[in-house]
């Protein structure tokens, strides 16, 4: 019934599709396996893509060649670009989704995609022989061979849902749970242990009062997500989103629930998100605040369905609905579902190599959830790499692996596999050490063109990326020759508050200034404004971006070049540690287990001190 495959994928969600996705393209037969052809990725909690550093990867991985910016792009019902007030480093899109849209598109996407088979089926077992996967058995017993496995498991291996003193078996609601994989693989050796996420309640839109709550409109100009020209909403289609808060009778209602909360009386072992706490946990964590802030955000155009971000719980259905008809705005709300907690199975991804591939069960991946991350675009972007990685060993060729100053991807698994995980990680932009480098306006000059060598992304992404480096040369070549007469810009000096001009002076000096900038000299100068007409305003912000945080750019590739010294000097594998007799028991114990590739990656396992690897390294060097 079915033929070898070259990468099978097991499971649909954001890191699944990637997977498949970017496989399929780079050439192998992928077979997808998904226990519910309608649910293929499912945004099962917040309708929305990107945000503070997640906006940063889903740009990464459109530059690398995946689909979900592209995706997000067509299928958005509002646009904001965070932290506008900032640097450019901190710039970070976020797009809110029309939640089914969002899924029709990506199958879409996927059936349109040759090279990629659909099945629906549970899978609960590996084939394995001699420490290497060949395949899968489905839940109705078939046997499926394929070069490379990729597991996507999500919150389904073993998935436990809490409502209260209410449990359920379950991935996902009214889904049911994954059983038998986490099981062979602990037998087989592998550390296993337990998480926790949440979902907040769902709403009848038409039951609430907005003028009660703080309108947040989407910005004037939709910059999206893909570097490719996919189709957007206009400012005028995109919908509102809206906020309120929590108050004190709010929380002295959640807290007559607290007895029957899994949460408080240990049904629930897994640890849950630090950053994205069940709201029981806010007010029980954060007793001196009287109010938290609620987003009400819709579920798509064409749905009342509301999603109330911040109100994550797993308190008993008629406390969650009491509690909220205390917000303001609230007063009349209707239920479509209560919020609920998900325990699930995850794996230590320090049991990992670079490429994901594990380090016990040769051609096996992991990706997503199954590593303790949490999060649509930490998923995704896992399971683009899995899915690249699972090709390249499937047809006898070497990793693709990305470093920490060359992508947020590469900060998140480098921290994954050297340090682990013990609660669901999630990307934030403090976590990238050359977070100047990394921005998210240059994401496709970072990537396209290591994409396009690997085979992955197009010919007409790496020509229209060449054409952007280019213009943006011109753009500072003109900058740095144009002169400004003082007559021209001394009025618009004064109005910015900055010191006017007795000489001449070239544009590009006036940019470094810090109440300048360059679409405002446009708009006031002549002179400006006729140099620069026929570029596009992606090439003016990328000119500009690059002429005045220049000396802090340099900075960091100095930085990037002194550290990346460091991940040139390998370390056999097979390297025994215990010989070295300098070396601290800690270090020993953490460099036998995690077998550092190179001292850059040993030098950042946690635990280890820069005296054992000065040792390692005098040692390397002998």
């Amino acid at each position: 019934m079915f033929p070898e495959y070259d990468v099978i994928v097991v499971g649909a969600g954001h890191a699944g599709c990637e997977a498949a996705a970017a496989a399929a393209n780079l050439g192998s037969k992928v077979l997808l396996i998904t226990m519910n052809m309608q649910t293929i990725a499912q945004m099962s909690c917040n309708p929305a893509m990107g945000g503070i550093a997640k906006g940063q990867i889903v740009r990464e991985i459109d530059a690398l060649g995946g689909y979900s910016g592209i995706v997000t792009d067509e299928s958005m019902i509002q646009f904001r670009m965070l932290n506008r007030s900032k640097g450019p480093a901190m710039w970070s899109p976020r797009a809110q989704s029309d939640r089914m849209l969002f899924a029709t598109k990506w199958r879409e996407m996927l059936e349109q995609t040759p090279n990629v088979d659909f099945y629906q089926d549970m899978v609960n077992e590996l084939l394995v022989k001699d420490g290497r996967v060949y395949g899968v058995v489905s839940g109705l017993g078939h046997k499926i061979t394929a070069k490379s496995v990729v597991l996507t498991n999500g919150t389904f291996l073993n998935g436990i849902i809490h409502i209260g003193e209410k449990q359920l078996g379950g991935g996902r609601m009214a889904e049911k749970a994954a059983t038998g994989i986490t099981e062979q693989l602990v037998s087989l050796g592998f550390i296993s242990d337990r998480l926790k996420t949440g979902t907040p309640p769902r709403i009848d839109g038409r039951s609430l009062d907005y003028s009660k709550m703080e309108e947040q409109c989407g910005d004037e100009e939709i910059v999206g997500f893909s570097y490719t020209d996919t189709k957007k909403i206009t400012t005028a289609q995109q919908k509102s989103c809206w906020i309120t808060y929590t108050n004190t009778e709010v929380h002295e209602i959640l807290k007559t629930g607290f007895e029957q909360s899994p949460m408080f009386q240990g049904r629930i072992q897994g640890t849950g998100p630090r950053y994205c706490p069940s709201i029981e946990d806010k007010i029980n964590r954060f007793a001196e605040r009287d109010r938290h802030q609620l987003f009400v955000e819709p579920e798509g155009f064409n749905t009342v369905e509301i999603y109330v971000n911040g109100f994550s719980s797993s308190l008993p259905e008629e406390v969650q609905y009491q509690a909220l008809k205390k917000v303001p705005g609230f007063e009349n709300c209707k239920m479509f579902r209560p919020g609920y907690a998900i325990e699930y199975d995850y794996f230590q991804p320090t049991q990992l190599k670079f490429n994901l591939e594990t380090k016990l069960i040769e051609n096996l991946f992991f990706a997503g959830q199954i590593n303790g991350t949490t999060g649509y675009e930490e998923a995704a972007c896992q399971g683009l790499m899995a899915g690249i990685n699972a090709h390249q060993k499937a047809t006898n060729q070497e990793p693709f692996i990305l470093s920490r100053s060359e992508a947020y991807i590469g900060v998140l698994i480098d921290d994954l596999i050297n340090k682990g995980t013990d609660e669901p990680y999630r990307m934030f932009t403090s976590r990238a050490e050359f977070r100047t480098l990394l921005r998210q306006d240059n994401a496709d000059i970072r990537l396209t063109e290591k994409s396009y060598r690997l085979g992955l992304a197009s010919q007409q992404r790496m020509e229209r990326v060449k054409e952007k480096i280019e213009k943006v040369e011109e753009v500072k070549t003109v900058l740095q020759t144009l002169s400004v007469e003082p007559e021209e810009v001394n009025s618009y000096l004064e109005s910015v508050q900055s010191s006017t001009l007795d000489v001449r002076q070239k544009a590009a000096q006036l940019i470094l200034r810090p109440n300048i900038n360059l679409q405002q000299m446009q708009q006031q100068l002549p002179t400006v404004q006729n140099a620069l007409a026929t570029f596009d305003t992606e090439v003016l912000e990328q000119a500009e971006i690059q002429l005045k945080y220049n000396s802090y750019i340099e900075k960091e590739k100095e930085l990037a070049l002194k550290m990346g010294q460091l991940e040139d000097l390998l370390i056999p594998e097979s390297f025994n540690y215990e010989k070295l007799n300098s070396l601290s028991n800690e270090a020993k114990q953490k460099f036998t287990k995690i077998k550092p590739r190179t001292l850059g990656q040993a030098s950042r396992i946690s635990g280890v001190n820069p005296s054992d690897v000065q040792i390692l390294m005098v040692y390397m060097g002998r």
